[in-house]
């Protein structure tokens, strides 16, 4: 395990962020990123919760809650020996939360290799 100080993490979560390429960041609509020790499920490295942009006819009239990604740290650090696995693992896991927010589900987003 490798030690990241939650600013750091924050960081690199931010960074991974500003690799998403522009036309997909561009149609993030109403999602807030947020960073987290542990979830629930002590394993889990990221979760979305929300509404997927694919099914967002069904919102209807009105102002609703953002959608949530919450990047855990605890677990991504536990699974890593370097800062540099880290990066990658974050990345990783960043774009997969984004993928659920776009409406892809796990199964295509590990046989595009964001598992």
């Amino acid at each position: 395990m490798v030690e990241v100080d939650p600013e750091r993490f924050e960081e690199l979560v931010a960074e991974a962020l500003e690799q998403i390429p522009d036309e997909l960041a561009r149609r993030m609509d109403n999602v807030a990123v947020v960073v987290a020790d542990r979830g629930d499920d002590g394993d889990l490295l990221g979760r979305y919760e929300g509404i997927p942009l694919t099914e967002r006819a069904d919102y209807g009239v009105g102002m609703v809650l953002p959608d949530t990604i919450t990047i855990f740290r605890l677990p991504i650090l536990a699974m890593c020996a370097t800062e540099a696995e880290v990066v990658e693992q974050v990345r990783i896991t960043v774009v997969h939360e984004v993928g659920h927010h776009f409406g892809i589900d796990d199964d295509r987003l590990e046989e595009l290799g964001w598992g």
